[in-house]
């Protein structure tokens, strides 16, 4: 009989609120650009149970709110019966490997054209100052972005409560909760940051009132759902699609105290590394004061390998580390990480085609031997 490698801290278990979760190694939530017309397909019940263990904890990717949230073409939602209805099997399936299965549920923003919204009216945000065009991951196509559309003070709560709503169907097709994207310059990292929010009323100006947006969606879902199904991906320290913030530890650790008041199962914040997409840089700044701070679950993202992984978790910088283009070409990664086997490498090139095999349920597991 071959002895069991030693058991690394990746690999220990962890208990989030009411999950018992085997091991630490999370699916990072992952737009994948497969779901036709705004619904999920048969072939993310193949992508998402290849990546289920069991006791892992899976994030789905960002599932839209309303019509109105969509900035990218063939990316889900969670507003329409037909979306509810499609996630059911693909829930089944991660739930049927024993798997712990939370959605994020997002809204663009002006990260946005008007191809995407409905009437080719234009994006809603916390402004109306454009975003310039992007440069996408593939490193060919420009994405255009339309300018957006200042939302009025008594349009607000119409937004949170279509959080709340998604979040009420993510529950009725079987998720264990949902993530509220805070993140990456979508339309609640837009209200946050300073860089980006001009307003004068009383959701802009004071860290207090960039805040404001995102506490009232994180109170009315936890509301709806309970805040043991309720977790939070921020990116204080990031700058993606123009949206940084002058004071981003501040910001951080107000989210972050403010959180504590309900209760949520979990906070999923990126790197202070990772200030724009792929790129990792040195960085002085940490997510400690965060993690201390904070009173649940606390998940770190940006960046990890096998080791850096490990180290944070043996150091006590993170309960969890959530992979994305690693987890994405290894379907067995915390299978990998226990062996210590080599990884599958990714291709960029195939992360965001609409093909329902290529470049998502193609990579290879581990040969297993008897």
């Amino acid at each position: 009989m071959s002895a069991q490698p030693p058991t690394i801290p990746l690999l220990t278990p962890h208990k989030m609120g009411k999950f018992n979760l085997s091991h630490r190694v999370v699916l990072a939530p992952l737009t994948r650009m497969r779901s036709y017309n705004t619904v999920p397909q048969p072939h993310a019940i193949l992508y998402y149970s290849q990546r289920t263990s069991e006791g892992g904890l899976l994030i789905a990717e960002a599932s839209g709110v309303s019509d109105t949230a969509q900035g990218f073409p063939d990316c889900p939602g969670l507003w329409t019966r037909e979306q509810v209805e499609a996630w059911k099997p693909i829930v089944d399936a991660v739930h049927a490997k024993g798997g712990v299965f939370f959605c994020q549920i997002w809204h663009a923003g002006r990260v946005s054209n008007s191809g995407f919204q409905p009437n080719g009216q234009a994006p809603i945000s916390c402004t109306d100052k454009p975003l310039t065009p992007q440069l996408l991951a593939n490193g060919v196509d420009v994405a255009q972005y339309t300018p957006p559309r200042r939302l009025r003070t008594d349009e607000i709560p119409q937004i949170v409560n279509d959080f709340r709503l998604a979040a009420r169907n993510a529950i009725e097709a079987g998720f264990d909760g949902v993530e509220i994207h805070g993140a990456h310059g979508y339309l609640i990292d837009q209200f946050m940051k300073d860089q980006v929010n001009d307003r004068t009323d009383e959701y802009g100006g004071s860290l207090e009132n960039r805040c404001r947006f995102a506490l009232e969606i994180v109170e009315a879902v936890v509301n709806e759902i309970g805040a043991d199904k309720v977790g939070i991906r921020l990116s204080p320290f990031a700058d993606y699609m123009e949206s940084a913030d002058s004071d981003p530890k501040a910001l951080g650790l107000y989210m972050v105290k403010s959180l504590n008041k309900y209760g949520i199962q979990y906070c999923h914040v990126v790197e202070p590394r990772m200030k724009a997409v792929g790129d990792k840089i040195e960085s002085p700044d940490s997510l400690l004061p965060m993690r201390e701070a904070f009173k649940g679950t606390f998940i770190a993202a940006g960046g990890f390998d096998r080791e850096d992984g490990n180290n944070a978790v043996a150091e006590g910088h993170a309960d969890l580390i959530a992979y994305g283009r690693w987890f994405l070409a290894n379907p067995d990664l915390p299978k990998r990480f226990e062996l210590n086997a080599p990884l599958n490498k990714y291709n960029r090139d195939t992360f965001y085609i609409s093909d329902p095999v290529v470049g998502y349920t193609d990579y290879p597991f581990l040969e297993t031997t008897a």
